[in-house]
């Protein structure tokens, strides 16, 4: 898919946006950090990264999240583009949390603003952030770092983590399957059940995707390049393929929607874990790294 160039993002939304941040904080704050050598401390020379995700634009920012221009301006941009208001958003996947949960997978975690909200609302759980841009991983410790939180923060691919069996009670996603191909939506959610303790939960937080098929403007407006893709399919239906029971959705402000799902009981061979402590630097516990090489 080719990108674009004449979108309504750069010639509108973009100027308006602009407007509205700090942009010269932003550029001290940019300046401030060896982007390369800090995201060196997370490349993992197993970790591919896909075509869909390395050759897109995303968010409005040429070349997707691969750089660091990315993980500076994700959050103020994206502050603008969730009504009413982005804490109270993202506060709707943390108030759907049916589990106790000891250990929380945030999948997609970008600069890890919801990651920090779980950890917030379960500060005894032990939580981990998964991204493929080692760029947003730096900019989520740089936030988890002055709110005074413990999060391990992993570079990896959602489809295939290559953290062990049933080792987590509660996987997440927020704001991440509008960004990519059905089909890898649907894997995300296979691996989520793969990774979930029985009786675990899957929570997706995303567009929602009646209303994105009712108003066909809202996907030129946002310009994501999956985002048709996306409205035209159903989470919920994903889930049920992918194994989960007690689907259902919630509408967050019309916009946005709050899927759950829990992995069910089985009669037999029914997975448990043992809660081990994990070292931001030694995840080997976690079993094998996420796969591949670095493209």
């Amino acid at each position: 898919m080719a990108v674009r160039q004449d979108t309504i993002w750069e010639r509108f939304l973009s100027p308006v946006v602009r407007l509205l941040i700090d942009e010269d904080g932003l550029r001290r704050y940019a300046d401030s950090i060896n982007w390369e050598k800090e995201s060196d401390r997370y490349r993992r020379d197993d970790v591919i990264i896909p075509s869909y995700y390395s050759n897109q634009n995303f968010h409005g920012i040429a070349g997707g999240y691969l750089n660091f221009h990315a993980a500076v301006t994700y959050d103020p941009i994206t502050q603008y583009v969730l009504p009413p208001n982005e804490g109270i958003v993202r506060q709707a996947l943390v108030d759907a949390v049916q589990v106790k949960p000891r250990r929380i997978l945030d999948l997609g975690c970008g600069t890890g603003s919801t990651t920090l909200m779980l950890k917030q609302a379960f500060p005894e759980a032990e939580v981990i952030g998964l991204d493929l841009s080692p760029y947003m991983l730096v900019r989520a410790e740089d936030k988890a770092r002055n709110a005074g939180f413990e999060i391990v923060w992993r570079h990896g691919n959602a489809e295939k983590t290559g953290l062990r069996d049933a080792t987590f009670d509660l996987v997440t996603a927020s704001l991440l399957f509008h960004e990519t191909p059905d089909a890898v939506s649907l894997a995300i959610l296979r691996e989520s059940f793969r990774l979930l303790v029985t009786g675990g939960q899957v929570l997706i937080l995303d567009g929602n995707q009646k209303t994105l098929r009712q108003l066909e403007w809202l996907n030129d407006v946002f310009e994501e390049p999956y985002i048709r893709e996306y409205a035209a399919s159903s989470t919920e239906a994903n889930m049920g393929a992918a194994g989960f029971e007690a689907v259902r959705s919630q509408d967050v402000w019309w916009i946005n929607q709050v899927t759950s799902g829990i992995k069910p009981i089985a009669t037999e061979n029914v997975r448990h874990y043992t809660p081990t402590s994990v070292d931001n630097n030694d995840l080997e516990g976690l079993g094998s790294p996420a796969f591949g090489i670095m493209a």
